[in-house]
């Protein structure tokens, strides 16, 4: 789709709609406002991509004005305070696979407890998150830099509150890998 057609389906939609997917775009609801492009516009041909795409120039048009989701913390004072607060007694760390269609493959950080047994969750690391964590910089040239942060992050904290640390796919984003057993 090029920026003359994402614009014509822009102008296509009517003004209520389009302060509508413009509040979703400045609250980084990305999800919801391509949902209202594209359930107002498919009737007159408008596909999944096409309304992405859409909603991808608002996303541009706005820029800076976006209230981003804030990335999960990594240093370790941040995140041991995070397992501290955690029901139960941590014994192990662990990091999972998950994605989504806005986000793709990103990594979920658990402090796993016992008495009560229990997944808690610590930081969500995204691609973002990982390039932008100073601590990570060595990760900007790998094909998954979330994982090279999750897996630092992840070990600096095990090795903290002294208890293992479980990755099960580091090297490629399995969210069905083997999980930590005790």
């Amino acid at each position: 789709m090029t920026e003359s057609t994402t614009s014509t389906w822009w102008e296509l939609l009517p003004d209520g709609i389009r302060a509508e997917v413009d509040g979703y775009v400045l609250q980084d609801a990305r999800l919801q406002a391509v949902r209202i492009v594209w359930q107002t516009c498919r009737g007159r041909g408008l596909g999944l991509h096409d309304a992405e795409g859409v909603v991808h120039d608002r996303y541009l048009h706005h820029g800076d004005r976006i209230a981003r989701t804030p990335l999960s913390p990594l240093d370790l004072e941040s995140l041991a305070a995070r397992a501290s607060g955690c029901a139960g007694r941590v014994v192990a760390v662990e990091a999972v696979w998950d994605g989504d269609t806005v986000h793709g493959w990103f990594v979920i950080l658990l402090a796993i407890t016992s008495e009560p047994a229990g997944e808690h969750h610590l930081a969500t690391i995204y691609r973002e998150t990982a390039v932008r964590n100073p601590g990570e910089a060595r990760a900007r040239g790998l094909l998954h830099p979330e994982a090279a942060a999750a897996g630092s992050a992840g070990r600096a904290l095990a090795e903290h509150l002294a208890v293992p640390f479980h990755f099960g796919s580091p090297d490629t984003p399995d969210d069905g890998a083997p999980r930590w057993r005790p």
